[in-house]
C-alpha cells in the first residue's frame, strides 16, 4: 500500500518523504527533523511500525492510517506522533478502510 500512496504523490507533484523499516536508523531523525522545519515537505509517508514509536511529527495536522495494525496500542501510538508538545495546529486524523476487509474488522474489534 505504501508505494501505491507514495505513486500517487509522485504523479501529483508533492513534495516528500518517506520512512520504512528498511530506512537506515542514522536516517531517520535527520529525515523527521526535515519534515518538521520544512513547510515544503508536503508528505510524509511511513508505516504505523516505524512511524508509532519514538517519533515526533509536531510538522503534521494530518495523520492517515493506511495498515490499521491488529495491536489497537500501535495504532494510538502512530496517531499520537501528531499530537505531541509543540504541536501549534489542529491535529486530524483518518483513517482508511475498505468494508469487509480484515481492516474493518481489526476497526470495530478496537471499538
Amino acid at each position: 500500500m505504501l508505494v501505491i500512496l507514495e505513486r500517487f504523490v509522485q504523479e501529483q507533484g508533492y513534495s516528500y518523504m518517506v520512512m520504512t523499516g528498511s530506512t537506515p536508523i542514522g536516517s531517520r531523525q535527520p529525515a523527521i527533523n526535515k519534515f518538521n522545519a520544512d513547510p515544503s515537505v508536503f508528505v510524509f509517508l511511513l508505516t504505523t511500525r516505524v512511524g508509532g514509536l519514538g517519533v515526533n511529527l509536531t510538522g503534521a495536522d494530518r495523520v492517515v492510517i493506511y495498515d490499521p495494525d491488529w495491536n489497537p496500542s500501535t495504532d494510538s501510538q502512530a496517531r499520537e506522533r501528531a499530537w505531541r508538545i509543540g504541536q501549534r495546529r489542529d491535529v486530524t486524523i483518518y483513517r482508511l478502510l475498505t468494508a469487509g476487509t480484515i481492516e474493518e474488522k481489526i476497526y470495530h474489534r478496537e471499538r
